[in-house]
C-alpha cells in the first residue's frame, strides 16, 4: 500500500480542517466514532443482560470487563496480521465481525460462560483490526496532520463513548436489553457497508514488500511473538510504549475511586457523576488547546510537564477536598492527557515501516489492559490506606512517570527506527 502524502510535514502546525479533508481519514474517523458509540452502548447492555440473567455483581463486572484483558493476548498472537492483510479487507471485517458477535448477544439466549467466551474472542480479534485502521491513518496523514488526526480521534472517542452510555441507558429502559444489543449491531452494521463501499482497496504490501507474505513463510502466531518481542526490545519503542501506557493506567486507578470517594464524604447523590465527567471535559479541552495552539516542537517539549500535570493534582486528594476542590483537581488531571500529543510523532518514527500495524495494536491493546488492572489494584490499596490515600498514590505514581521521562537521553523527539520486522 502506497502512501499518501498528507497535508502538513515537518514542524508546521496543521489543522483539523486540513486533516478532515483528506478522504480516507474522514471515513476511518466517522466510523470509528460511530463504533465506539456501538462498543460503550453495546458493552453497558451486555452488562445488564448478565445481571439480570444471574443477579450476580460478579458476573456483571466481568461481563463489563471482558473485553478489554483479551486484547492483549490478540495483540501478541495475532498482530502481525495487521500487517499482512489488505487493512480494507480487516477493518471491514472486523466491523462484521463485532455485528456478528453483538446480534447473536441479542438473538440467542445462551448460557452465561458462552456469551462470556464470544466477546472473549471477539476481543482477541480487536487489536488487529484497530492496528490496520490505525496503520492506515498513519500512511495516508504526514507530519503534523497525523498527529491532530490522533487528537481528533481522542476527541471524538471521549464524546462517543459519553454518548453511548447515554443512548445505552435510554435503549434498555424503552427497548429491553436484548433489542439494545440489536441497535448496537446496526451501527456496526452500518459502519461495516460504509467502508466496504467507500474505502479504496489500495495498492498493500506485506512484512518483506510482496503482498502478504511473511518473512521466511512465518505463521501468524510465529510472526506475531516474533514482532512482539523484537518491538518491545528497542528501547525507544519500549520507552514510548510505557510513557503511554503507565500515566493513563495510574489515572484509571485514581478514577476507579471516585464513587467510593464521593460516598466516603458524603457528597449529594449524583455529584460523583460531575468528578467523574471533570476528567474527559478536561481530556477534551486540553487536546483542542495543545493541537489548535501549539506548534509540534512545543508540544514534544510538554510532555513531562502535562505528565506531571495528570499526576500532582491527583496527590492534593491526600487531603480530603470537598466538592469544589475536588471538580477542579480532576479537570486539571485531565488536561494533562494531551501529553499524548507530545508523543505521537517520535512514537511514529520510531517504527519500523512494515510493523506499524501490529506496533499500533499492541499500543491500544496494552493501554487497555493496564487501564483495566489500575483500578483493582489501586482499589486493593484503598482497603489498607483509605480512598483518599490511595487517590493521592497514584497521582503519585503517575508524576514519578514525568521523572523517569526526565532521565532519557536524548529525550523524545525523533529517535532512530529499530531493525525492521
Amino acid at each position: 500500500m502506497t502512501a499518501t502524502a498528507g497535508p502538513a510535514q515537518g514542524d508546521r502546525r496543521a489543522t483539523y480542517r486540513e486533516v478532515l479533508a483528506e478522504p480516507r481519514f474522514r471515513l476511518l474517523f466517522a466510523t470509528r466514532t460511530v463504533a465506539v458509540t456501538a462498543d460503550a452502548l453495546r458493552i453497558t447492555t451486555f452488562s445488564v443482560l448478565v445481571y439480570a440473567a444471574t443477579g450476580s455483581a460478579l458476573l456483571s463486572a466481568l461481563a463489563f470487563g471482558i473485553g478489554f484483558v483479551p486484547q492483549l493476548f490478540g495483540a501478541l498472537l495475532l498482530g502481525s496480521l495487521a500487517d499482512r492483510l489488505p487493512p480494507h479487507a480487516l477493518i471491514t471485517g472486523g466491523y462484521g465481525l463485532t455485528c456478528a458477535a453483538a446480534l447473536l448477544l441479542a438473538l440467542v439466549r445462551m448460557p452465561t460462560v458462552a456469551s462470556l467466551g464470544v466477546v472473549a474472542l471477539v476481543a482477541l480479534a480487536t487489536p488487529v483490526f484497530h492496528g490496520a485502521s490505525s496503520r492506515l491513518v498513519a500512511q495516508s496523514l504526514r507530519g503534523d496532520a497525523y498527529v491532530l488526526g490522533r487528537s481528533l480521534n481522542n476527541i471524538a472517542a471521549s464524546g462517543a463513548q459519553l454518548f453511548g452510555l447515554a443512548l445505552g441507558g435510554a435503549a434498555v429502559a424503552t427497548l429491553g436489553p436484548h433489542r439494545a444489543l440489536a441497535v448496537s449491531a446496526a451501527l456496526y452494521l452500518g459502519c461495516a457497508l460504509a467502508t466496504l463501499m467507500r474505502l479504496p482497496r489500495l495498492r498493500w504490501e506485506g512484512f518483506d514488500g510482496t503482498h502478504g507474505r511473511a518473512r521466511g513463510g512465518d505463521g501468524a502466531v510465529r510472526a506475531s511473538l516474533r514482532g512482539a518481542v523484537m518491538l518491545l526490545r528497542a528501547r525507544t519503542v519500549r520507552r514510548l510504549m510505557l510513557a503511554q501506557w503507565l500515566p493513563p493506567a495510574f489515572v484509571a486507578g485514581a478514577e476507579g475511586l471516585i464513587v467510593a470517594y464521593a460516598g466516603g464524604r458524603h457528597f449529594a447523590p449524583g455529584w460523583y457523576a460531575v468528578l467523574m465527567g471533570c476528567l474527559p471535559a478536561g481530556m477534551l479541552v486540553g487536546d483542542l488547546l495543545m493541537g489548535r495552539l501549539l506548534r509540534p516542537p512545543a508540544r514534544e517539549r510538554l510532555v513531562v510537564p502535562l505528565i506531571a500535570l495528570m499526576g500532582l493534582p491527583l496527590i492534593g486528594f491526600a487531603a480530603e477536598p470537598g466538592t469544589g476542590v475536588s471538580s477542579c483537581l480532576l479537570l486539571l488531571c485531565g488536561l494533562g492527557f494531551a501529553y499524548g500529543l507530545g508523543l505521537q510523532r517520535p512514537f511514529l518514527d520510531a517504527l519500523p515501516q512494515h510493523g506499524q500495524g501490529q506496533a499500533f495494536g499492541l499500543l491500544g491493546s496494552g493501554s487497555m489492559t493496564l487501564q483495566g488492572v489500575g483500578p483493582a489494584c489501586f482499589g486493593a490499596v484503598a482497603a489498607g490506606i483509605g480512598t483518599s490515600g490511595a487517590i493521592a498514590l497514584a497521582g503519585g505514581a503517575a508524576a514519578l512517570t514525568a521523572g523517569w521521562i526526565l532521565t532519557w537521553h536524548p529525550p523524545a523527539s525523533s529517535p532512530p527506527a529499530p531493525t525492521p520486522l
